[in-house]
């Protein structure tokens, strides 16, 4: 499935390309007065759950324990049985109380996503990545402000309908605060705020590194499905149009890092390698398990980033920022060289739960009748880990307008459980085309 970018979709595209210049210091937010998000005569914040694997069923308890007004009050998945699981964890945690969700109000299947966001006055949106353009389109639509879990999506068309999203909730006072985590870490957060105002010099490399393990196993067998698409959505994260491949996924953090590192400004370009050197069986569907880019910015200043899943080899998770004075241990939260600093631990370790830093300052900006919309940094981020996959996909040079005008539409031909048959794209193959 293809489709071309429409009047408005190009329109916005072009902003994007023009405006990305977010100020990177802290979460970077667009405020506004906008009214109480609750029913008038109410105190009651109602909120849904789209998606409720482990990383939705985590945000949901983190938007309860971040405001104490909240309710959870509709839930829908796919799957009926991570529902029921997800539901028996959130009513078993410290926020069980607030968990009013009966049968009537939990919905399975593709249009689950409609029937939550149409009853609620915050959705939190943590399905597979394909996803996240479509659910966000609709919560805008409807008024509902989202906490939207990353990536943004998966491909060009996908990226471009969520910056749709983004600047139409701008013009409905909507809030869409993204889940790019390490952003709202308070000691990263002033580790980034040293390297802003100059503690390092100028900005001359980023380099980041997400080299792990991998994920979780395979979860079903095709035997133990009854359709393609079935299969495929139990095991999202091994196929490309649901996950985006890891690099998207998973190691977008370290991009993430990168970008803000460059005040959400693009590159002008990308290069590099992937591919499946370890983990090759089929069960794996047909994203690679490593990647190396290196990304061009203007003034020279290069990002270099690599990823692998690789069981039985080391692991390396760090950012490192190098300046013209001194070096930048993001994870660290430390700089060496001509001005040296430490960040200094209070001990306050709930202060230092970026889940749940993210979750309160959303709550908190929506009680005081702000909204922040963080989607345009979170886009930027999604299109550098689009630009890394393609680049090592295909071996080429890859632009942003490259990807932001690109066709490629990773969508399948329905969303259903039928009996058709849902083929699995091929792996990629630097230097020759499917088919």
């Amino acid at each position: 499935m293809t489709e071309r970018p429409c009047a408005n979709e190009a329109s916005t595209r072009r902003r994007f390309l023009k405006e990305t210049t977010t100020a990177a210091a802290g979460a970077a937010a667009l405020a506004s007065w906008v009214p109480m998000v609750h029913a008038a005569g109410s105190d009651t914040i109602k909120i849904g759950l789209v998606g409720s694997g482990g990383r939705g069923t985590g945000a949901a308890e983190q938007a309860l324990t971040a405001d104490s007004g909240t309710r959870l009050v509709a839930v829908g998945d796919l799957f009926g049985d991570r529902l029921e699981e997800s539901l028996s964890a959130l009513k078993g945690s410290a926020v069980g109380s607030r968990v009013t969700v009966d049968k009537d109000h939990c919905y399975t299947g593709f249009d689950a996503y409609k029937q939550v966001i149409d009853q609620v006055d915050v959705v939190v949106l943590a399905t597979t990545p394909h996803f996240r353009p479509i659910h966000t389109a609709y919560a805008v639509e409807k008024g509902v402000h989202a906490f939207v879990e990353k990536p943004m999506a998966v491909d060009g068309p996908g990226l471009r309908k969520f910056l749709k999203a983004v600047q139409d909730a701008k013009a409905k006072d909507v809030s869409i605060v993204n889940g790019f985590c390490w952003r709202y870490h308070p000691p990263r957060r002033e580790t980034m705020k040293q390297v802003f105002e100059g503690r390092i010099g100028d900005i001359r490399t980023i380099e980041t590194t997400y080299n792990s393990s991998g994920v979780w196993e395979p979860r079903k067998t095709r035997e133990q499905c009854g359709s393609d698409m079935e299969f495929q959505q139990r095991n999202w994260y091994y196929y490309n149009w649901l996950s985006g491949d890891h690099i998207v996924e998973q190691a977008i953090h370290g991009l993430d890092t990168m970008g803000w590192a460059m005040g959400d400004k693009l590159p002008e370009r990308c290069f590099g390698v992937g591919g499946r050197q370890s983990r090759t069986d089929a069960k794996y569907g047909n994203i690679y398990d490593h990647f190396s880019i290196v990304y061009e910015y203007p003034n020279e200043v290069r990002g270099y980033h690599q990823c692998r899943h690789w069981v039985n080899t080391s692991n390396r998770v760090k950012d490192y920022i190098l300046g013209s004075d001194g070096t930048a241990d993001v994870f660290g939260n430390s700089i060496s060289g001509k001005n040296k600093w430490r960040y200094r631990d209070t001990g306050d370790t709930k202060k230092y739960d970026m889940y749940q830093v993210e979750h309160d300052e959303m709550y908190a900006a929506l009680r005081a009748g702000k909204i922040i919309n963080n989607g345009e940094q979170a886009a930027h981020s999604t299109l550098l880990g689009i630009m890394g996959r393609q680049a090592a996909y295909t071996g080429e040079i890859i632009t942003p307008e490259q990807i932001l005008d690109s066709t490629e539409d990773l969508s399948p031909p329905s969303y259903a459980f039928g009996p058709d048959p849902l083929p699995v794209a091929p792996i990629p193959i630097p230097g020759f085309k499917a088919g």
